[in-house]
């Protein structure tokens, strides 16, 4: 288990929000504790988010436990028909994240019934407020999030255990047992990389408005995300459909020596992404080549012997599609690399901008015509 920067400060905001009950005498200060560890969130957007919800939903939930101690008294039929009202006002709102909260306040209130009621409402209230404003201040000022260092970091991690499983996969190098562990283990960390992609995005794209560099680079590591899903599509594929198939040493050889490839430039992109490397556009051509001719030899050897290579030509389409996304991804870099010329171009075309031209060069791709189906290396 990691040691990180959210667990730290969620144990800081539980002690500022028990500071600040004591020191304004509200009690029991444990509400005000119980706000802060709900309200800490993995992203500046989403604390100031989740702070304005709270508000709402938690002076609607004392609103009602109000009224329903007022009729109801705080039987306990009561108070759990109350809860399922709050459930589906919140819900309804589309705010479910605040549901434990609210409730916590609801369920507060309604234990006390009386004259005194309205004046233990809002010591309550007060107290989950200030739990949720200890946890949004703390998630501020103590080690902000950076959602953009954190994903270039997670994109390496990812990128080396897709490697070595690429790597090893047509070789049949690694231990079954190792290679399925590693293989969710890479599952998980794409899944990860996935939810740090969208809080980055909300974190750029709706906080604050985003300069045309920042929505180029959004646009990058979105397709960074989809490149490695589509070397995990290859991961299955072989798992599911190689080993099933009839092939030769030098089928194995042809197809580990064009996974070579891929991977290869996979991880000169990234390097490149980096500026630490220099642009070689040579080899973007050779791979898009050779990931041409890969599929043409698969086709003209599937419409030979159709039974024979079926399993094999699923394997072939999957790491075809994943070389036509490092293409994409290649483009984009190069793109962002050299976009210091385009900055009068407006902010809200850019990522348009991007589409099209993707589109317009596949559209060109695809168009070509008289291409000519190589024989199979090994006959």
């Amino acid at each position: 288990m990691n040691f990180g920067a959210r667990m730290l400060k969620t144990g800081i905001a539980v002690t500022l929000a028990l500071y600040v009950s004591s020191w304004l005498d509200l009690k029991p200060p444990v509400i005000a504790a119980i706000a802060a560890i709900f309200a800490m969130q993995p992203s500046i957007y989403r604390s100031f988010r989740y702070f304005l919800d709270q508000i709402q939903t938690n002076t609607l939930g004392a609103i009602l436990a109000l009224l329903g101690g007022m009729v109801f008294s705080n039987d306990p039929i009561a108070v759990g028909l109350m809860c399922i009202v709050v459930i589906m006002i919140c819900l309804r709102l589309n705010m479910g994240d605040t549901i434990g909260l609210t409730l916590v306040t609801v369920i507060s209130v309604m234990e006390v019934s009386g004259m005194g009621q309205w004046q233990f409402a809002l010591n309550r209230f007060t107290l989950s407020i200030i739990g949720i404003v200890s946890a949004f201040l703390i998630n501020v000022l103590v080690a902000p999030p950076k959602p953009l260092e954190q994903f270039k970091g997670q994109i390496e991690g990812t990128f080396s255990k897709m490697s070595l499983l690429l790597r090893t996969a047509v070789s049949d190098e690694i231990k079954e047992a190792v290679f399925r562990e590693e293989k969710r283990s890479l599952d998980g960390a794409i899944q990860s990389l996935s939810d740090k992609y969208n809080l980055m995005e909300e974190e750029l794209g709706k906080l604050n408005r985003p300069s045309m560099t920042t929505q180029r680079h959004l646009v990058v590591n979105k397709q960074m995300v989809t490149t490695l899903r589509k070397g995990m599509d290859v991961l299955t594929a072989i798992e599911q459909h190689y080993f099933q198939a009839e092939r030769t040493v030098e089928i194995d050889e042809y197809f580990d020596s064009h996974l070579e490839k891929l991977i290869k430039f996979h991880e000169h992109i990234l390097l490149k992404s980096d500026n630490k490397i220099k642009n070689n556009n040579g080899e973007a051509t050779e791979v898009e080549a050779a990931n041409d001719k890969f599929l043409d030899t698969m086709i003209e050897r599937y419409q030979q012997n159709f039974g024979g290579v079926l399993r094999l030509s699923i394997v072939a389409a999957v790491m075809y599609d994943y070389g036509y996304q490092l293409e994409r991804l290649n483009r984009l870099v190069d793109h962002v690399n050299g976009s210091g010329r385009d900055k009068d171009h407006p902010k809200d075309e850019v990522a348009q901008q991007l589409h099209d031209e993707l589109k317009s060069e596949s559209e060109a791709r695809s168009s070509r015509s008289g291409r000519s189906f190589p024989s199979w290396p090994w006959k």
